[in-house]
This record gives C-alpha cells, sequence and structure tokens, in this order.
C-alpha cells in the first residue's frame, strides 16, 4: 500500500475548498487598487515594535517562504491581522488576548533562552512554540495566528492581506467578477451596520 503525499499548496486547497467557517469577507474576489494596497502592505511592516514585531516573526515562522510559496509576509499577513483586529466590529477580547499572547511568547523565550523570540533562531523558536502550543490557552492563541495567516492568504486583497493576489496566484484560484471596492468591505455593508461583534468560537 502506498500513501499519496500531497504539498502545502495541496493542502491549503483542501482547508479552502471544506471551510465554512471564514469570516463575512467570504474569501471575496478582487483586483481594485492593488497597487495602492500593496504600498500600504509594505509600510505594516516599517520600524515594527512589540506587539507587531514579535507577531511578524511567528507569522513569518508558521508560514514561512520558500522556492515556490509566498510567506506571510509576500501576502502582508501582519497588515491583514491588524485591519480585522481594529475593523468596526473586531471582538475587543479577541484582541487583547492576541496582545497578551506576545506578553506569554517573549516571557517564555527570555526564561529558556534569556532573548526575545525575535532573536531565536528557528529550532529555538519551533520550541518555543510547541511549549506555548501545550497549554489550552496557548493552543488557542497559536489557532488564531493560523486562522488569521489562512484568511490573509485567501481573502480578498481590499482587507489588506493576499498582497497583489499572491495568495490566490500560487494556490491557481481564480476570482469571481465584479469584485468589492473599499467602500464594499464587509463590515461597511447593511447586514453590520448594527454594530454586531464579529466573535470566534473559543475551544
Amino acid at each position: 500500500m502506498t500513501t499519496k503525499l500531497i504539498n502545502r499548496r495541496q493542502f491549503i486547497q483542501l482547508i479552502a475548498v471544506a471551510s465554512t467557517s471564514w469570516p463575512a469577507i467570504n474569501l471575496a474576489k478582487t483586483n481594485s487598487s492593488n497597487q495602492t494596497l500593496g504600498r500600504q502592505a509594505d509600510l505594516v511592516y516599517k520600524d515594527l515594535s512589540d506587539p507587531w514585531l514579535s507577531i511578524a516573526e511567528v507569522q513569518e515562522h508558521l508560514f514561512p517562504a520558500d522556492d515556490v510559496s509566498p510567506g506571510a509576509k509576500d501576502i502582508s499577513a501582519l497588515r491583514f491581522l491588524r485591519n480585522m483586529l481594529e475593523a468596526p466590529d473586531s471582538d475587543t477580547e479577541e484582541k487583547e488576548f492576541i496582545i497578551k499572547g506576545v506578553g506569554w511568547l517573549n516571557d517564555l523565550s527570555i526564561k529558556n533562552n534569556k532573548r526575545k523570540f525575535i532573536k531565536l533562531n528557528t529550532d529555538e523558536k519551533e520550541k518555543v512554540l510547541r511549549q506555548i502550543e501545550g497549554s489550552r490557552a496557548g493552543s488557542r492563541w497559536l489557532s488564531l495566528m493560523m486562522t488569521y495567516l489562512l484568511e490573509a492568504l485567501l481573502s480578498d486583497p481590499v482587507y489588506g492581506g493576499n498582497k497583489d493576489q499572491k495568495g490566490w496566484q500560487w494556490l491557481e484560484h481564480i476570482p469571481g467578477f465584479p469584485t468589492p471596492t473599499t467602500d464594499q468591505v464587509y463590515f461597511k455593508l447593511g447586514q453590520h451596520a448594527n454594530g454586531t461583534t464579529r466573535r470566534r468560537t473559543k475551544s
């Protein structure tokens, strides 16, 4: 009996097809104002300080680039995360939890290695994240990191991720038409005008 292995792109494609848990962005399709969005995405990574500096490092470790696929920075995962956390319907508790997780991350990094997470080598980062994964809160924190990474990869560039449609191109996804403009992002539409907060299921 032989086992057929799948590569990372095929794995993400399977997740995209099977998932029903994406937020109201609905894997929105777009190509509007890509150059402007791309420039804005680049600025997000300039002069970073914590907590965003550590979060960007975690994202890149969880979703690194290789010879054939984009990494977290390539798809502007940090900009997407910040946009979602600052959206009008964002969950304040979730944002606080994500920020608090950076403190746990660096406390553990310093305890184990005498250095903050961004100063660790790849193996040391992996060990710290594996240790964090061992607790319920830590596991949820990493799950949120991965969820936002996948959303940044798959969502419409108008939300700040999927820079220059690199995620779609890598996955060979052909977006539909018409595509939304910045005035048509989900939280500006009528169904979200009542101020409903977008919450994720807590495990």
